[in-house]
């Protein structure tokens, strides 16, 4: 109970929210009216698709590595204090693990996230040329209506 504020702790809570969040936002239907007949529209049909699974996934991958971080984070804070509590002796030990953890999820941002997913379904020999932008992504993120 000691540990409930922690910055490690707040930042796994906030990844079981955000999962949670993805999992249940509904699918965007609505779909612009391509002009040019069925096949068109069947085509801005699939982008839609893809932007919403593309989004979908590069969220899960920032909520995948920030969770990683906070689990490191728990992992090196019991090492320091060996099964005891928070005391003057550790408090630079743990002021340090804190600040790592802060440094790790500075580091997990959308650009890197995306440029991560690319490189690696570039090497996985995937089609990548009509992926949304990343810039796509992040409005499809924030479109999202937040959940009650």
């Amino acid at each position: 109970m000691d540990d409930y504020y922690t910055e490690g702790w707040a930042a796994l809570r906030q990844c079981a929210i955000d999962g949670q969040f993805i999992l249940n936002c509904a699918a965007d239907i609505s779909i612009p009216q391509a002009s040019g007949g069925s096949d068109e529209q069947a085509k801005a049909e699939l982008k839609q698709v893809l932007l919403d699974a593309y989004a979908r996934r590069h969220e899960a991958q920032k909520i995948y590595l920030r969770q990683a971080a906070a689990q490191q984070w728990i992992g090196l804070r019991e090492q320091i204090l060996m099964g005891g509590r928070p005391h003057s002796g550790n408090q630079s030990q743990l002021r340090g693990c804190d600040a790592q953890l802060r440094n790790e999820l500075q580091r997990i941002t959308d650009d890197a996230i995306y440029n991560q997913l690319k490189s690696s379904d570039i090497l996985m020999g995937r089609w990548v040329d009509e992926d949304p932008s990343l810039r796509a992504v992040q409005r499809w993120v924030r479109s999202r209506p937040p959940t009650s």
